[in-house]
C-alpha cells in the first residue's frame, strides 16, 4: 500500500510527471511514493515540486544538509513516517554519516558535532513548527548571531512551513515510504 487514497496508473499521468518519475527512478533505482500517491491531482503536484525542488535541492544561503537537518527536526515534532525515512536517507548520504539522521531524530540537542549555526536554526524550526504565533523579533536575533542573513533565515522558514504542510499532507493520506530509504546510506 503506497497511500490511502487511489493512487494514479503511469498511463493516467501527464508526460510533465511521467518525466519526473523516470528521472527519479534513473536516480534512485525506484519511484518514491510520494510522487506516485501525490499524482493523484497532477497540477497541484507540479506546482508543489517546482516550489520543494529547487528550496531543497537549489542553491539558497543553507547547505544542502541544513536544510535536510530542519526537515527532519520539523518531521519529527509531526511524526511523518513517509519525510522522516526519505530524508533521513538524503541526509545519510549528504554527510556519510550513517547515524547522524538517527540522532538528530532522537534528540538533536545532544548531538555534540553540531555547529551552533545547526542548532539555531533546528531552535527556530522546532519553535515555528510548535507555536509559530509566539515568535517574536528575538527569535530571528538568534540566527543572526550565528551569521544568518534575512535571506537565509527567510530560506530556513520556508523550509519549515514546506515540511510543516508536506508532513500533515502525507500524515493525513496515509503516505507511506519506500522501503528502500531505510538502507540508504547506511
Amino acid at each position: 500500500m503506497i497511500s490511502w487514497l487511489r493512487v494514479p496508473e503511469p498511463s493516467e499521468l501527464p508526460a510533465e510527471l511521467k518525466e519526473l518519475m523516470g528521472a527519479a527512478e534513473e536516480k534512485f533505482g525506484f519511484v518514491p511514493n510520494v510522487l506516485r500517491a501525490l499524482a493523484l491531482r497532477p497540477d497541484h503536484f507540479l506546482a508543489w515540486w517546482r516550489y520543494y525542488d529547487p528550496l531543497m535541492r537549489g542553491e539558497g544561503k543553507l547547505s544542502r544538509a541544513e536544510r535536510e537537518m530542519i526537515a527532519l527536526v520539523v518531521s519529527r515534532l509531526n511524526d511523518c513516517e513517509y519525510c522522516l525515512a526519505s530524508h533521513s536517507s538524503y541526509l545519510r548520504e549528504l554527510t556519510g554519516d550513517p547515524t547522524l539522521p538517527d540522532r538528530i531524530v532522537a534528540n538533536w540537542r545532544r548531538v555534540e558535532e553540531l555547529t551552533d549555526r545547526e542548532r539555531a536554526l533546528l531552535a527556530f524550526a522546532e519553535a515555528m513548527t510548535l507555536d509559530s504565533a509566539r515568535l517574536e523579533p528575538e527569535d530571528l536575533e538568534a540566527l543572526r548571531s550565528v551569521g544568518l542573513d534575512d535571506e537565509a533565515i527567510f530560506e530556513a522558514a520556508e523550509v519549515a512551513a514546506m515540511f510543516n504542510y508536506t508532513n500533515r499532507l502525507l500524515n493525513a493520506l496515509g503516505v507511506k515510504p519506500n522501503r528502500e530509504y531505510y538502507f540508504r546510506g547506511r
